[in-house]
């Protein structure tokens, strides 16, 4: 497919191999340079493919990668199933909870500085915590420990699940106005004692303001996006780039369509910078995010973490028998680390990635995983509402693209 630019929006096909535009500093190589089949990554698109063309896609971009080599650069669809404007392999996407593992390495760059420790009460860093009581149905009651900052960095530090907060209007100001609305609720669980997904992640995002005294955009720029070399990641997108933000799409019919209006299109720094799910990216800014994750925590020169705290990141805290249960039953093999999910063990959880693969994915559909068992990167870039929760219309990309990725692999030694 010809994007905008009429070059070929990306490249590895049955037909060849195109190297990807200047402008996407990515060069594209033959996937048997990296130990895939052409046959096994021409499938694999050709699968994301038909998705748009069946009309359950407007449009998605994906990138494989292996022992740091792109092997797949990918964009076919539209971004806005309603316009004319074809999907590009920079075409830029509302990220979501993607969002988390970046502030998750913020908070480990804080933790290298030496300015907290996975023991450390959450309460020494925000003070209004310390008295937070837990409800149950007898009454609120006092924490049987106090929060610890590991639970923080894991969904286990008492708070609820989004829902829970839908009526305090937590993002309604800024992050302090968040920390002292919360500071006024019970927990919902006692500390280390469940998984549950809601507002934890924002709650970093303070604590790296607080910690780093820069407001969590300036951060991320100075310490992790300038460094890696990601122009097109922020909490808004510049006007100039605005024709290539994605369309947000959902299903009428059983078919795709726009959201009517205009969806979480920021134009300039919003007061609210939420750690949990605010920032816009590309798959190939994504990438180099991820690839510096896999390679210890340094990526062309520039260092953003050591290798032992990328393992330790991937390494999950949870308490025997607290399971992850996004959305629904508790997914087996899985455990949680700082602002991942690691793939523990391999024969329970029936999945094809390599032993402690690392992942996570957005609200709106987008994906990725990190294999240091197989030295792979992968990255995947939808648009739809509740484009992750299965059973609201999405296909099920984030079950297809591994079994495509991983039938592919035909060197397994990393």
């Amino acid at each position: 497919m010809l994007d905008r630019r009429g070059l070929l929006a990306g490249v590895a096909g049955a037909a060849g191999f195109a190297a990807a535009p200047a402008w996407a500093k990515i060069a594209v190589q033959p996937p048997a340079s990296a130990g895939f089949s052409a046959a096994g990554v021409a499938a694999l698109n050709t699968e994301m493919h038909a998705l748009v063309d069946q009309q359950k896609l407007a449009g998605v971009v994906t990138l494989l990668a292996r022992k740091g080599k792109v092997v797949n650069l990918d964009a076919y669809g539209k971004q806005d199933a309603s316009g004319p404007a074809p999907m590009t392999t920079d075409s830029i996407f509302r990220i979501a909870s993607m969002t988390k593992p970046i502030t998750g390495v913020a908070m480990m760059q804080l933790y290298e500085q030496g300015k907290w420790k996975l023991d450390d009460p959450v309460s020494k860093f925000v003070p209004q915590f310390a008295g937070l009581k837990v409800k149950t149905p007898a009454g609120d009651v006092d924490q049987a420990s106090p929060m610890t900052m590991a639970q923080l960095m894991s969904h286990t530090a008492g708070f609820g699940v989004s829902s829970v907060y839908e009526g305090a209007n937590l993002s309604e100001t800024d992050l302090q106005g968040m920390i002292d609305k919360l500071a006024k609720l019970p927990l919902v669980s006692q500390p280390g004692t469940d998984w549950a997904y809601g507002p934890v992640v924002n709650i970093q995002g303070y604590i790296v303001e607080k910690m780093s005294g820069m407001d969590l955009a300036d951060y991320f720029q100075k310490h992790i996006f300038t460094p890696l070399k990601m122009p097109d990641t922020q909490f808004w997108v510049d006007p100039a780039k605005v024709d290539r933000l994605v369309a947000v799409h959902n299903y009428v019919d059983g078919k795709i369509a726009r959201m009517p209006g205009e969806m979480r299109r920021a134009t300039a720094k919003p007061r609210f910078l939420a750690g949990s799910g605010g920032l816009y990216s590309t798959a190939p800014d994504y990438f180099r995010f991820c690839q510096a994750l896999l390679n210890g925590g340094e990526l062309d020169g520039a260092r953003v973490l050591r290798s032992e705290t990328v393992k330790l990141m991937r390494k999950s805290v949870l308490r025997p028998g607290v399971g992850i249960d996004l959305y629904g039953p508790v997914q087996k093999g899985l455990g949680f680390g700082m602002d991942f999910a690691v793939h523990e063990r391999p024969a329970e959880s029936g999945l094809p990635h390599g032993q402690d693969s690392y992942w996570w994915g957005g609200a709106f559909g987008t994906w990725f995983w990190i294999d240091p068992t197989n030295d792979i990167v992968f990255v995947g870039m939808i648009q739809n509402i509740d484009g992750s929760i299965p059973g609201r219309g999405t296909p099920a990309v984030r079950d297809i693209s591994p079994k495509a990725v991983y039938a592919a692999l035909t060197d397994k030694k990393a």
